[in-house]
């Protein structure tokens, strides 16, 4: 059946659609003058942000995402939209839920099908595709595997589980935490996200079913695996809220269902650059040719294959696939650090030292890149590591042959104790530095939970993943540190002694400079 749908007087392009739960989804309602019925373009927008009504552009101007105005000139129908509790839509925001805000764009292609001028393949069922970064790339995921009409996806900068993007190793990211929380404030937000941000801030600890309730947002293994379209993966070398390590995951679930998929990495995101980015125009042309590809279904049009990133140089590498992961295991011996490896080698390091756990001294804030941090960039700057000046540092040498890509390991045998007073979770984090440059690798940097309690302990952490072309000359220093901007305060006042640090970096086989 049909929704009601009801024009806003005063603005041509706009419609109130009333969801399945009564929730006024404000659409905006772009159509293309081809002459004949056209394919239509889904265009989500990004958290706390109405849906795009610039007519004229190219791209969205945020994540490299293409726009109305290019769309339009490709032959494509566009509809845009304020998702539930953002812009002019009511309803509560429950971060593109299936059940909700999933609904609501279920309901939107029901109205789409019954549109004049738009291409169908079948009965209440239109010829389409779908974009949009960030939030606009999550529905992407969720849509795509609920609704069997949607005909090709481009998530840009999405997630694959809130509770591995929000959260890694249960440990609050309150630098972007807080930050989006901030910039949806005075709407209307399920009773999760309010209790979940005020007492994970007081406590340094998430309630377990505030934890469950963000897993459950999807998309996951569990919608992943139930995408069939051709999907196009868009993600950022340096994104710090939604890591290099979400997209890994949802590529290789939708490669595991023999789902037509690519990946592609640029340096940008949900974070800024602080190196040089290569082609920065490569991603809306990816974009573009995917959607002209599965979309128009024009077979002449070449796409995306396999895997693409580019380096800390902006050189581009490619591979026939997202390689596998090189290390996979790593065991202390007297020798030296070993991994179990496949396809590929991997670069071994060794250190020890003892960490102070204060507040001063830790990863971040960096400094703003010559010529300015963008607009995201502006806002990420505060949030994103920096080489710190209190850590305990191992020195790295990569040999110059390949490119190190994947998360490293480190394996730690340490003997610590807690502050008192205070039962904030214990945690240290990782992070590598390009002595070259002085950045942090990706701007990346991983928490790991640690037992304070004077006794020793091994434990064994895979870091988020990292692009880096090294040189014959080239060293990194892998620091572990107390604090970064990053990530909430763990617990503080305490001492860890490292006896042994055990690092490798993988590096792959079957990746080509391009």
């Amino acid at each position: 059946t049909q929704p009601t749908v009801t024009p806003v007087a005063g603005v041509a392009s706009d419609r109130v659609l009333t969801s399945f739960d009564g929730a006024k989804i404000r659409m905006h309602w772009f159509p293309v003058s081809t002459g004949k019925p056209a394919p239509t373009i889904l265009d989500g927008p990004g958290w706390g942000m109405g849906g795009d009504t610039n007519v004229s552009s190219t791209d969205s101007g945020l994540f490299g995402n293409i726009g109305i105005g290019a769309l339009h000139a490709s032959g494509y129908n566009v509809l845009t939209w304020d998702p539930r509790g953002f812009g002019a839509s009511t309803g509560t925001i429950t971060v593109d839920s299936p059940d909700f805000e999933g609904k609501d764009v279920e309901r939107m292609i029901d109205w789409l099908s019954a549109q004049p001028g738009v291409q169908l393949d079948g009965t209440g069922d239109p010829r389409l595709g779908m974009v949009g970064g960030s939030y606009g790339g999550g529905i992407q995921f969720v849509t795509a595997a609920i609704d069997c009409r949607v005909d090709a996806i481009t998530p840009v900068i999405a997630w694959h589980s809130l509770g591995t993007s929000l959260a890694k190793n249960d440990t609050y990211k309150s630098g972007w935490g807080n930050f989006l929380y901030g910039f949806a404030n005075g709407r209307t937000l399920d009773e999760h996200l309010t209790r979940g941000h005020d007492v994970t801030n007081s406590t340094g600890a998430i309630p377990p079913d505030v934890r469950d309730w963000f897993v459950s947002r999807g998309p996951g293994d569990d919608l992943i695996s139930k995408i069939t379209v051709p999907t196009l993966i868009v993600q950022g070398t340096v994104d710090t809220l939604f890591t290099p390590d979400e997209a890994i995951a949802n590529f290789r679930v939708l490669t595991a269902h023999h789902v037509p998929v690519a990946m592609e990495w640029f340096c940008g995101g949900h974070g800024v650059c602080l190196t040089p980015a290569g082609d920065t125009k490569r991603i809306g042309a990816s974009i573009q040719a995917w959607l002209d590809r599965f979309v128009k279904r024009d077979t002449s049009v070449a796409v995306v294959q396999g895997f693409e990133t580019v380096d800390q140089n902006g050189a581009a590498w490619k591979s026939d696939t997202y390689p596998a992961d090189v290390i996979t295991a790593m065991h202390a011996n007297p020798a030296g650090p070993s991994a179990s490896t496949t396809g590929g080698s991997y670069v071994p390091a060794r250190g020890a030292g003892t960490l102070a756990l204060t507040a001063d001294g830790g990863a971040g804030p960096a400094t703003p890149p010559p010529g300015g941090p963008g607009v995201i960039g502006s806002a990420a700057l505060a949030l994103t590591p920096a080489k710190a000046t209190k850590a305990v540092d191992v020195t790295i040498r990569p040999s110059g042959k390949g490119l190190v890509l994947g998360q490293p390991v480190v394996l730690l045998t340490y003997r610590g104790t807690a502050g008192t007073g205070d039962t904030r979770p214990t945690r240290v984090f990782a992070q590598l530095v390009d002595d070259a440059t002085g950045h942090v690798l990706g701007n990346q940097i991983t928490p790991i939970e640690v037992v304070l309690d004077g006794k020793e302990h091994t434990v064994e952490a895979h870091l988020e993943s990292i692009v880096y072309a090294p040189t014959g000359s080239s060293t990194l220093t892998l620091q572990l540190v107390a604090t970064t901007t990053a990530y909430i305060t763990p617990q503080l006042g305490g001492t860890i002694n490292f006896s042994t640090i055990d690092v490798a970096l993988p590096v792959p086989q079957h990746l080509r400079a391009e």
